[in-house]
């Protein structure tokens, strides 16, 4: 969900081309010299890795950084922010954490549940999306965008409060 995310906001800020790197691929948005969209690529239990190996050449500070992931625990067509707390048992963000040595990172967090009991949580975020699945992440990217920005450039407490209540609806 995190990588869906990253190309989604590189197409629509006309970023630049993805560049490699051993541990992350990155991205510059044109408009701002300062706005990086990092993907890990590393396992994703050491997602913090490669936070911590593009932020030290970067100069990029803590409060700098918004980490965009999917969560199970969260119905599809919602999205949540939190300026800090626990991982909620998400490994790519729990590397974050422990690399960072914080909880006090911004996150959104994309819903993708709820997950059926009758499969784990591995099998259930590697399965393909249905076409209606598809149909709300379609737009629910777009929120995602829209939250992104507004943490960006109005604050992580004005984009709590227009996003965390909403819900894209089929």
């Amino acid at each position: 969900m995190g990588f869906m995310f990253l190309d989604r906001y590189q197409s629509v800020k006309n970023c630049t081309k993805w560049t490699s790197h051993s541990t992350y691929t990155w991205s510059q948005c044109a408009k701002s010299e300062r706005i990086y969209l990092v993907k890990p690529m590393t396992y994703m239990n050491l997602s913090g890795q490669a936070v911590c190996d593009f932020m030290r050449p970067h100069q990029i500070e803590l409060s700098d950084i918004i980490v965009v992931y999917d969560d199970v625990s969260l119905p599809l067509g919602k999205i949540r922010i939190r300026e800090a707390g626990s991982s909620g048992g998400h490994k790519g963000l729990q590397s974050v954490m422990d690399y960072l040595k914080t909880d006090n990172i911004t996150r959104l967090r994309i819903g993708i549940g709820p997950k059926p009991e009758d499969v784990s949580t591995a099998n259930f975020v590697l399965e393909d999306f249905s076409k209606t699945e598809l149909y709300v992440l379609d737009a629910v990217l777009d929120m995602a965008i829209e939250a992104v920005d507004t943490v960006l450039f109005q604050g992580t407490s004005r984009a709590m409060t227009l996003f965390n209540s909403k819900e894209v609806i089929l």
